[in-house]
């Protein structure tokens, strides 16, 4: 409002019209479905064990079943157990972002294999050192680091794009767009934003953005900082020259 007032002149009711139509701009209207996504009804986070599954209070979430480009990629360089597996981890991280808690049965379901097959994938994902917070995870040990922000510490930790893709068998366009919200995070972190602030700025979520400021706290050796500075500063003149 200052802003607005004293460096541009505005009438301090037109300020205030002009930041609620920018909130509407920057957090968006609720999301619409895209190709390849699926509405399903999953437990909200926090209901108890136990209980049937009628009786669960639920949630609906949208999930991203098919990226298309993104999971061809992967489906091409590395085989179809794979796309399958990093679907199931981008599936569990959106339940997560909207306050659900998915389940095997769940993952089996929309993607449209058995209960058997997402169990060894479930082996398989951990033995690689993947968190997986399906409903069992969340409510049991409680929350790891969901494979977003591992892979923002491997970049961190001085892994190029192509050597995290190929590690954890992702398309490398996932990688960059992993490291560009968390570089954006931090960017607006430092503005004295909050973690609550950032998640609607950036139409991600909140437990997300969370994820990203403890890797962010995590790597504070001066290699890590300095990598980080790197991209906040090609990021930042990204930005000026869009402008």
């Amino acid at each position: 409002m200052q802003t607005l007032e004293q460096g541009y002149h505005y009438a301090p009711r037109v300020a205030e019209a002009i930041l609620a139509d920018a909130q509407i701009c920057l957090q968006g209207q609720p999301a619409e479905q895209r190709a390849g996504q699926v509405r399903k009804l999953l437990a909200k986070q926090g209901e108890r064990h136990g209980q049937s599954v009628a009786d669960l209070a639920k949630v609906e979430v949208l999930w991203t079943v098919d990226a298309g480009l993104e999971d061809q990629q992967v489906l091409q360089a590395y085989g179809r157990q794979a796309m399958r597996q990093m679907r199931i981890l981008r599936l569990l991280d959106e339940a997560v972002e909207q306050g659900a808690a998915a389940t095997q049965e769940d993952l089996a379901q929309m993607l449209n294999v058995t209960s058997r097959t997402i169990k060894c994938d479930f082996l398989e994902l951990q033995s690689a050192g993947h968190y997986l917070p399906c409903r069992g995870n969340l409510e049991g040990i409680g929350r790891g680091q969901t494979h977003k922000a591992q892979i923002v510490g491997r970049w961190l930790s001085g892994e190029t794009y192509d050597q995290i893709a190929l590690h954890t068998h992702h398309a490398v366009v996932s990688v960059q767009r992993y490291v560009r919200n968390f570089v954006q995070v931090v960017q607006i972190r430092r503005q004295g934003f909050s973690a609550e602030q950032c998640a609607p700025l950036l139409q991600i979520g909140l437990s997300l953005v969370r994820d990203y400021l403890v890797i962010y706290d995590q790597h504070s050796d001066s290699e890590c900082r300095e990598r980080l500075e790197s991209q906040l500063e090609r990021f930042q003149g990204a930005q000026k020259g869009a402008i």
